[in-house]
């Protein structure tokens, strides 16, 4: 469900719970790297929330006995987001879309995401033209950068 909040100056953020993140999202389980994103506006800028929870199947083999988050899981997510912003508001426009990852960028891991962290992916547009999006993407478990990176992605038209 999609739900609206207003916020001061006429600006309205709103939130995509998991039933509208699937809606806009080709992913699911285990590959669905986000739970809910909050604080949309348009496509210009959102959180997407996943919390990692210990019984993911990645913790398997990613490492016994000292269990972290993959770098490459954390970039997914970031993807994602960015995606599922953009899919929700063309989608609007009664056509449905999809989004091709192209171009990961500048990426930084700064620190080990682990079990029990909230992961925060801090999605902001840099530009976009027509078909082709870059957006700025930082990771951010209780306040500190775990990871950043630019993303590159093409929006199209989904074959009915």
């Amino acid at each position: 469900m999609l739900e609206e909040e207003s916020r001061a100056e006429g600006e309205t953020l709103s939130t995509m719970e998991i039933d509208a993140v699937l809606k806009a999202l080709p992913h699911r389980y285990p590959f669905l790297m986000i739970d809910k994103i909050i604080n949309i506006n348009g496509d210009e800028s959102a959180v997407g929330i996943k919390n990692v929870t210990y019984n993911e199947p990645q913790f398997l083999g990613h490492f016994p006995g000292e269990p972290i988050f993959p770098g490459v899981l954390i970039i997914e997510g970031m993807a994602q987001t960015a995606g599922a912003i953009v899919i929700n508001l063309e989608n609007k426009s009664g056509e449905k879309h999809i989004v091709y990852l192209l171009t990961i960028d500048n990426v930084k891991f700064r620190k080990p995401a682990k079990p029990g962290d909230r992961l925060e992916y801090h999605i902001r547009k840099i530009h976009r033209r027509k078909t082709v999006g870059r957006y700025e993407a930082r990771a951010i478990v209780d306040g500190a950068v775990v990871a950043e990176a630019e993303i590159g992605a093409m929006i199209v038209k989904e074959n009915a």
